[in-house]
């Protein structure tokens, strides 16, 4: 007889605030309703979860993408032949620059943000190349009643031009007469899952708080910023060779630690489309 779900997938918390590894499934294979269900508690309880020894091909990563909705094609990276929906991750001795290398939440900038987004790496350096992830329910949590008052009703400009342009140029996308997406957003967010808050302003995409003069909305951006990447709300993962982190946009934010040049981590990311943040 089989062990039902609760008797073998195990959610393993790693802190109080945000984060969990998962164990006992094989996500590289076809799931049944109930394993997926409970993947999908524990990425809503958690916010970010993870998995080790998962050697997904790029047709298997899609599918287990695919149980959570369907999937976002980047606006501004080109996909492997075949693959429109898969975002290569690769540094190596030859990057200026990484994928994530300043703290954000993906493609914030679309009217309607990814649901979430689930990175596998099969190439790791031997130390170095962590990911940092920080709940943003944690950080609005965190703000008094007054200050939340502050927040309420205001939204704020994401925009991907000076993230995208000419990025990918190096993977021969010509964006010449192309638009990156625009949009704005509430400055804090209401899960549509959880119905709980969430700061929804990152240094990546957050370019200014719409209706207030430059001055303030430089120096309320700062605090939002500084504030949401106090060490209290983050989790810290160490990635081994087909480790999978599968995370939730809509309420976490993280940063790719580049501390490993020249060495090489590399791998490929599917993005879940979301709705319009409210």
């Amino acid at each position: 007889m089989s062990l039902a779900v609760h008797d073998r997938l195990k959610v393993v918390p790693l802190t109080r605030r945000i984060g969990a590894e998962i164990l006992g499934v094989d996500i590289t294979q076809a799931l049944d309703a109930a394993e997926r269900d409970a993947i999908e508690r524990a990425l809503l309880e958690h916010q970010v979860i993870f998995f080790r020894d998962q050697p997904f091909e790029l047709e298997s990563q899609k599918a287990f993408g695919r149980l959570f909705g369907a999937l976002h094609v980047h606006p501004g990276a080109p996909g492997p032949e075949g693959h429109p929906e898969i975002l290569r991750i690769h540094a190596d001795a030859q990057s200026r620059h990484v994928a994530g290398e300043a703290w954000h939440s993906d493609v914030s900038c679309d009217l309607a943000p990814p649901l979430g987004s689930i990175l596998h790496l099969h190439t790791v350096p031997a130390s170095g190349g962590d990911t940092l992830f920080a709940s943003m329910y944690a950080a609005y949590d965190a703000l008094s009643d007054r200050f939340k008052a502050l927040l309420e009703g205001l939204t704020a400009t994401h925009d991907g031009e000076h993230v995208y342009r000419g990025r990918y140029r190096h993977l021969g996308a010509n964006d010449a007469g192309r638009s990156y997406p625009r949009a704005s957003h509430p400055v804090v967010r209401t899960h549509p899952a959880t119905g709980r808050k969430a700061l929804f302003v990152n240094p990546g995409f957050t370019t200014h708080i719409d209706g207030l003069p430059r001055a303030e909305s430089d120096a309320l951006l700062a605090f939002l910023h500084a504030h949401s990447q106090k060490p209290d709300f983050q989790v810290r993962f160490r990635w081994r060779p087909h480790s999978v982190a599968f995370w939730d946009n809509r309420c976490v934010q993280h940063l790719a630690i580049w501390d490993y040049f020249p060495d090489v981590r590399s791998g490929h990311r599917v993005t879940i489309q979301g709705d319009r943040p409210f």
